[in-house]
């Protein structure tokens, strides 16, 4: 691992995840950080928006809806995708993952977004204070 290349996987998993990283310790994360984002999420050909409609597919079929909720989160974050286009991923999925998974998800999104939403309610008030 060059320095270079660590840099340009934490600047990549910022760019994908929308919050700023730190860097970590051991194998697994200089792996992660030093291959999966430095080289593979940042290999032509595909956006950050399509790579992370695979990735939710992927992690749907295998019942990982918590893990899923990562990339939920940044989607939304990033504006990579809105509410109703995650309503429909999840009901896309459901006729090819099987209904129980999509279904997963679905209620996933719909408890990430009133998390997001109630988040929202909550700050409102501190921004016309301001």
């Amino acid at each position: 691992m060059t320095d270079d290349t660590r840099t340009r996987g934490l600047a990549m998993m910022e760019k994908v995840y929308g919050f700023e990283m730190q860097d970590g310790p051991g194998a697994h994360f200089a792996v992660t950080a030093d291959h999966l984002f430095a080289e593979i999420w940042a290999r032509p050909g595909l956006s950050i928006r399509d790579r992370r409609l695979l990735l939710l597919g992927a992690l749907t079929a295998q019942g990982l809806v918590d893990v899923a909720e990562i990339q939920v989160g940044a989607a939304l974050h990033n504006e990579e995708l809105d509410e109703e286009q995650l309503r429909e991923i999840a009901l896309f999925l459901c006729h090819y993952v099987g209904w129980p998974l999509g279904t997963k998800l679905d209620s996933m999104i719909g408890g990430v977004l009133h998390k997001r939403k109630k988040a929202a309610r909550a700050a409102a008030p501190d921004a016309e204070a301001t």
